[in-house]
């Protein structure tokens, strides 16, 4: 983090991280440097280290430090997508032989990448309960190099205990990665639990608004960072500069909307828990989740995604979905406006058949800002 901000608050360091007013003219946001190319002065005298913007982008340069600053890390790294940040980490630190370990419910774009295209590459992976200990010992070989984290985890709302599985990768000579998605920098701090690196999907609660595509990397190992930013810039997939401008504006409020999203989420889960055609809710800030304790310990608040499962099966669910109004039908996650989708037929499709399939009666809501009464009555209309 940079040491200008190291004393300060989260809220102020997503406001002024990485974007002090313009130089030139003093304006108080960061340019959009719509720029392919840079004029040298003279061959090889560059300014600023400006030379082509797949290399480095003055606004994409922000971006990374602001993120950078709010995980905790030294270095930031921002993508075209969540997935092309993934597939970097996964192409610096894997080889043909190692071994991964990835979550029994990942996300299913991440399952697909593993499963589908790093397999390929001959990398071996395994599955396992990442909120159970023993099943993460299980599932630890001697050629293992990475151990996958989400947590909360993408549909079924999952919670590891960040530094305890830190402790079983780092005595197995492995590094922990973990998908920080859900919860964001504001709720969760996995660097400080011991992870290596922290995934982003930024496209979801750090651009909170539904308008950008993007995904970041967040480290403190130095060696790491330099290898990660050799394959960022060796592959190409990086954020461009009005993307990442976009992400550096809705970071300036993601304290105050992650507020209100775990505010919101927390009264549609107790509705949900009390609802008679609801079997299952699945929200870390219910006492009866199996992870409440240890979300608890680790995160701010509980953020603002809940899963539900619905009595009837899947035909129950879908028509919960399509029953919905004020909740958009739609995939994606973490923007003001709130999302209902149907993991087995929409996001998790991909994991169809195989051990991270999700149940076919599973419901998933990103609660956005909105007034919750409605919220919660457009729930009770579309359960019937």
């Amino acid at each position: 983090m940079n040491e200008q901000h190291s004393a300060h608050r989260f809220e102020t360091v997503a406001i002024h991280a990485g974007q002090e007013p313009d130089a030139a003219t003093g304006a108080v946001v960061p340019p959009i440097h719509q720029v392919s190319t840079y004029k040298q002065d003279g061959v090889g005298g560059l300014r600023g280290g400006y030379e082509y913007s797949r290399s480095g982008n003055p606004t994409r340069a922000a971006l990374e430090e602001n993120l950078a600053a709010l995980e905790g890390g030294r270095r930031g790294l921002a993508f075209a997508s969540g997935l092309a940040a993934e597939d970097c980490l996964l192409r610096t630190v894997l080889s043909p032989g190692d071994h991964l370990v990835i979550p029994d419910d990942a996300y299913g774009g991440t399952f697909r990448l593993v499963s589908r295209v790093a397999e390929r590459w001959g990398v071996a992976w395994s599955v396992a309960n990442t909120s159970d200990p023993d099943s993460v010992r299980a599932a630890l070989r001697p050629e293992t190099r990475l151990v996958w984290v989400e947590t909360p985890s993408n549909p079924l709302l999952g919670i590891t205990d960040i530094a305890l599985v830190a402790g079983l990768a780092r005595a197995a000579g492995a590094r922990l990665v973990v998908d920080n998605t859900f919860a964001s920098p504001y709720l969760q701090q996995p660097l400080a639990l011991g992870a290596d690196v922290v995934v982003h999907s930024t496209t979801k609660y750090l651009g909170g608004h539904s308008d950008v595509v993007g995904g970041a990397l967040v480290t403190s190992d130095e060696e790491l960072a330099r290898e990660l930013a050799f394959h960022q810039n060796a592959m190409g997939a990086i954020a461009g500069p009005f993307d990442s401008w976009l992400v550096l504006r809705g970071i300036k409020t993601l304290a105050v909307r992650m507020d209100r999203h775990s505010a919101n989420a927390a009264r549609i889960a107790e509705a949900l828990q009390a609802h008679p055609r609801v079997t299952h809710v699945c929200y870390p800030g219910l006492a009866s989740h199996p992870g409440h304790e240890t979300a608890a310990k680790q995160m701010r608040d509980f953020g603002g995604m809940v899963s539900f499962r619905v009595a009837g099966g899947e035909a129950a669910a879908v028509e919960v979905c399509n029953r919905a109004e004020l909740f958009t039908l739609g995939e994606s996650l973490g923007g003001v406006e709130s999302l209902i989708e149907h993991p087995g037929r929409m996001t998790h499709a991909s994991a169809a058949g195989s051990a991270l399939e999700v149940p076919d009666d599973l419901v998933r809501l990103s609660v956005g800002i909105e007034s919750v009464d409605d919220l919660l009555a457009d729930l009770t209309r579309a359960l019937g």
